[in-house]
């Protein structure tokens, strides 16, 4: 199976302000020149593009394409779900709307310090594998948000699991609240395909900064900047081109033990540029992989609280505030001017808080001004870490 993978997440839309309205039409000629260049796996999820994925799944690929000539993920949200006996009717509903007698691949989705637990009340795990004995699911696993340790401790407890869906991306990988880098290393060492989700941060990493956008192009010997999102390498005497985005999604198809990579297309131009590149899969080399630690290292340096995650600042703390890792959310959110990026770290600090306390509920003791080797005045950080995300 090729490395990229079809996000049914970020469809085009008719009307902007409602992301329900799909753009049926263009949403099949992208899964058209999707499935004739040789890519075949999608992605969907109930609540994607407010509950219009799955019926566009049908319309665009399943009506049109024979069952066994695609992979299909959909995915159990447990938003959904009042209590464990709903979970079948809740399948059954969408294998009814994408059309199909069964799923690929089907997950628990958004495990983490929040789900994990009321999957554990509601035995998903246990009804997922039935659903696979029974001929509904031919794969399960989960798609996680959350800390390594996390994640450890899930996959000891179901190593049934086949598939992990995590987020990874150049930026992300050693950063100490998504923990792409530690996370990854879990799922290796318990020796689970891993597929990947947001390698380009919604975005995010197409939309660099200007020194960043500026960098890549120019850091190499013979590309010529052709626009802010697409230059031009030259090799062997032939102009092959490359997309900002390519340099994220190779990144992540390259690791080992990635099944595919997933990209929440929206325009014909973007599966055109994947499956471009991707077509003729090449990882990085080594110098590549040099230059986006340097455009992380730009990206990173626009940073608005000059925390160095030392944790010192916990250590008294009465309230257990996360304060470290609230802080790099907000730095992320200040730096990346991204809407579908900034929702996404809103939902990271949420599942923080609910194991550690909010940044809201600090009492304004000092002790962690008194421990901090920056100096840095953490109480009025927090208030604006809480006025941001909560």
């Amino acid at each position: 199976m090729k490395k990229l993978g079809f996000g049914f997440m970020r469809l085009p839309v008719l009307d902007e302000n409602d992301r329900s309205t799909v753009d049926l039409e263009t949403v099949k000629k992208m899964v058209d020149i999707f499935m004739e260049r040789g890519f075949t796996y999608f992605d969907t999820a109930h609540r994607y593009n407010d509950e219009a994925s799955e019926p566009a799944i049908r319309e665009a690929l399943v009506k049109r394409y024979p069952r066994e000539s695609y992979v299909l993920t959909n995915k159990i949200t447990l938003n959904y779900i009042k209590n464990s006996e709903e979970q079948e009717s809740f399948l059954k509903k969408q294998l009814d709307i994408c059309g199909v007698d069964y799923f690929d691949n089907y997950l628990i989705h958004n495990m983490g310090a929040i789900w994990y637990p009321i999957a554990e009340k509601f035995e998903t795990f246990n009804f997922i594998k039935k659903m696979k004995a029974n001929g509904y699911i031919h794969h399960i696993g989960f798609s996680f948000h959350g800390t390594a340790d996390i994640l450890e401790v899930i996959l000891q407890a179901h190593q049934e699991i086949e598939i992990v869906q995590l987020q990874i991306n150049y930026l992300d990988w050693e950063d100490e609240s998504i923990q792409s880098r530690k996370c990854y290393e879990v799922a290796r060492k318990y020796g689970k395909q891993i597929v990947v989700m947001e390698p380009v941060k919604g975005g995010t990493l197409v939309n660099l900064p200007e020194e960043a956008a500026t960098f890549l192009p120019a850091a190499v010997a013979g590309r010529k900047r052709l626009s802010k999102s697409i230059f031009r390498e030259m090799k062997d005497d032939k102009a092959v081109q490359s997309s900002l985005a390519s340099w994220a999604i190779r990144y992540a198809a390259g690791l080992e033990g990635v099944i595919t990579t997933l990209s929440g297309m929206s325009t014909l131009e973007q599966v055109d540029d994947n499956t471009h590149y991707m077509q003729d899969f090449r990882p990085l080399t080594q110098h590549e992989q040099s230059l986006l630690k340097q455009v992380s290292s730009v990206i990173h340096s626009k940073t608005s609280i000059a925390c160095t995650n030392c944790r010192y600042c916990t250590t008294e703390c009465p309230q257990n505030i996360a304060i470290p890792d609230y802080f790099n959310l907000y730095n992320n959110m200040k730096r990346l001017k991204n809407t579908s990026y900034l929702a996404n770290q809103v939902v990271y600090y949420a599942n923080l808080a609910q194991i550690n306390g909010k940044a809201s509920d600090c009492i304004g003791c000092g002790l962690c001004e008194k421990n901090c080797p920056q100096s840095l005045h953490i109480r009025e950080l927090l208030q604006k870490v809480a006025d941001e995300m909560e």
